[in-house]
């Protein structure tokens, strides 16, 4: 069974160009092509698309997309390799979780500095986005750069 992109791109729930960028990329084997000269994709570009979208909604990098492929094109490889870039991508997710809730923790103080509606001048919130501190520091620039 051979379709043409736009059928492949709503069978995957994707853009056209992301197909495209995904070939580009060197992600997807590049189809045949019709007389026409559309695209034609078949059930394998299908499954492979569906594993790059599975790992890409799991936070994976194209990088570690195109890590995962190669042990996928290579069945006889042993896993281990994949085991350890799940393993650092936990750790990474692990690390923002912390972030994250030290964020919150941060907020969750500035909003407790102020308790009512007030004129903007005499807002404790914006009081203390003003003023220069400790927390200026590499970590909050962290959080925001994500």
């Amino acid at each position: 069974m051979n379709m043409r992109i736009g059928e492949l791109a709503k069978l995957a729930a994707c853009q056209p160009e992301t197909i495209r960028f995904y070939e580009q990329k060197g992600l997807m084997p590049a189809p045949i092509r019709s007389h026409a000269n559309y695209r034609l994709y078949d059930a394998s570009h299908a499954d492979r698309l569906h594993f790059i979208r599975r790992c890409r909604a799991l936070g994976i990098s194209l990088d570690e997309v195109q890590t995962l492929l190669g042990f996928q094109d290579r069945p006889d490889m042993t896993c281990g390799g994949v085991n350890d870039l799940v393993d650092q991508h936990i750790l990474e997710i692990d690390r923002q979780i912390a972030d994250l809730r030290t964020l919150h923790a941060e907020l969750s103080e500035l909003r407790r500095q102020c308790d009512s509606a007030r004129p903007a001048a005499r807002c404790e919130i914006l009081k203390q986005l003003g003023e220069t501190s400790s927390s200026d520091g590499p970590r909050s620039e962290h959080v925001a750069e994500r």
